[in-house]
């Protein structure tokens, strides 16, 4: 005796499955965005009030208050410039234990260290929003083959079903 609610019943599951996974990948991704956004906001606030303005020698954004990763990286840049200036081209690494100098290379470094730091940051938090929006676009796109392959499994044999 064979019998066909089996497929039905497995079909069935398989939706509301299909359905479940793509309301936690829609969850999911609106979560990544809003903890994606929330530090990159922030990353940029706690910049913001350390009152940083990239230098006007700078290669771009001179005299602009360091709020994002391109004004980080700019300001960076120019602090290496600025150190290696006065340390006559020689690194942290390259002057004389003794060399009064040491220190200055010693700080830009730590400060370069920081700004590239808040550039990392920001560099991740947009992947992490980046991630949420692909998230939640194949969730979308789960349902939305939910839809398609219920309606037609509904339409009856031989009509053609109504994708919309």
């Amino acid at each position: 005796m064979t019998t066909t609610t089996a497929p039905v019943r497995t079909g069935v599951r398989n939706a509301a499955v299909a359905r479940v996974v793509a309301l936690v990948a829609i969850v999911a991704g609106a979560l990544l965005v809003i903890a994606g956004g929330v530090t990159w906001g922030m990353v940029s606030a706690k910049l913001a009030d350390e009152n940083i303005t990239v230098a006007e020698d700078a290669f771009a954004f001179g005299g602009q208050q360091v709020t994002n990763p391109w004004t980080a990286y700019a300001q960076a840049d120019i602090i290496a410039h600025h150190a290696l200036d006065s340390t006559g081209g020689k690194t942290y690494a390259e002057l004389d234990r003794e060399d009064p100098l040491r220190e200055v290379a010693m700080n830009g470094s730590f400060l370069r260290a920081s700004l590239f730091t808040s550039v990392v940051a920001f560099g991740i938090a947009a992947l992490v929003m980046g991630l949420g929006v692909l998230f939640a676009l194949l969730g979308w796109a789960v349902l939305v083959l939910d839809r398609r392959t219920a309606a037609v499994a509904a339409a009856p044999a031989g009509r053609e079903p109504q994708l919309a």
